[in-house]
């Protein structure tokens, strides 16, 4: 992959190409990173980029006719036109499955912004893809173009010296879920202990382990995520339990879709609030929310009661695991301050 930096300060970038996995990548060929400096394409005296907006106000605004032929010269450096990136706190929030998808180009064009942004028609005559990487304003785009690249690189076949790594980390994969915990020496520490079932040897034991522990450090820690992986999982998959008691590995999501006897339908809406799920019986759907009881005119769902429904809990510190598959089960926890 090729990957052009377009910016005003293209030293800020030099500590951090020339170190760790990057450099390594770098020197090996993996990827390459070209840094343009914007004021090269200043046609005046004092190399200027910027002015003062129209209409006033405060600060500087960069010209459209310094970074539109930049723009468009170093696109032509390269047979590959390139995906053009403009860094902006309005575009779109940076996430993994956006990560994944600029990871399939062969080549970005990363335009960092300073002072007041760009003159609008820089966004109206060159159309790039606008990404955000939060909620918050820095000094320039310098910082958030880095992100993406350490991002972006780390799928990049070959830089990663496991490229498992990178399908196990947190928001990873088609269920989207945080990372499991890890361990390594000592064994003990200050009384607190590795979980036996890592140190078994057994393989199947510690995949079920970490699964589980997927699942509830999601559930603790991001509840969002979890209706965001059901939406993926099962849009065309819905859950539904057949009067049998479904298996840890029937499910994606081991310990928190129980599905029990109630030959009821699980499935996600986006209609609905966050983490809000609908259990459809024989009769009208049923929806629960966090934190609430249903109202008492909702039908119950065979096997079971709604008001009173049973769950299945994991433990995130160990993995200990209790459940009762005797009814329906609002299939998600309702133990402590969870949000579910």
């Amino acid at each position: 992959m090729r990957i052009d930096v377009i910016t005003l300060f293209p030293e800020i970038f030099q500590g951090y190409l020339s170190e760790s996995m990057l450099k390594r990548a770098i020197q090996r060929g993996v990827v390459e990173v070209h840094l343009h400096n914007l004021r090269n394409w200043a046609t005046d005296k004092h190399r200027s980029v910027d002015d003062t907006p129209y209409g006033g106000g405060p600060g500087m605004v960069i010209r459209v006719d310094r970074v539109v032929p930049c723009v468009e010269d170093v696109r032509k450096l390269s047979e590959e036109w390139g995906h053009l990136i403009l860094l902006t706190p309005q575009g779109r929030r940076l996430n993994q499955a956006i990560v994944e998808e600029l990871a399939t180009h062969r080549r970005l064009v990363l335009l960092c912004g300073r002072y007041e942004g760009f003159d609008e028609r820089v966004r109206i005559i060159l159309q790039p893809d606008e990404i955000s990487i939060g909620d918050y304003v820095l000094n320039g785009g310098e910082v958030a173009a880095m992100v993406i690249i350490d991002a972006v690189v780390r799928l990049i076949p070959g830089f990663l010296g496991d490229e498992e790594s990178s399908r196990q980390d947190s928001f990873s994969g088609p269920d989207r879920l945080l990372d499991h915990a890890q361990y390594t020496r000592p064994r003990e520490y200050r009384g607190h202990r590795v979980p036996e079932v890592l140190l078994s040897g057994d393989h199947q034991a510690v995949a079920r382990w970490r699964q589980q522990n997927r699942v509830e450090r999601t559930r603790r820690r991001r509840a969002d995520l979890l209706v965001l992986g059901w939406q993926k999982v099962w849009a065309n998959d819905r859950v539904v339990c057949k009067n049998q008691p479904r298996s840890k590995d029937e499910s994606p999501l081991p310990g928190l879709l129980r599905g029990g006897h109630c030959g009821a339908v699980w499935e996600p809406t986006q209609e609905l609030p966050p983490a809000a799920i609908t259990c459809q019986t024989e009769g009208p759907p049923v929806e629960f929310h966090p934190g609430e009881q249903p109202p008492e005119d909702k039908p119950p769902v065979e096997g079971g009661s709604v008001n009173n429904p049973q769950h299945a809990e994991i433990t995130e510190e160990t993995g200990n695991e209790s459940e009762d598959h005797g009814a329906c089960g609002k299939a998600i926890h309702e133990t402590g301050d969870s949000p579910f």
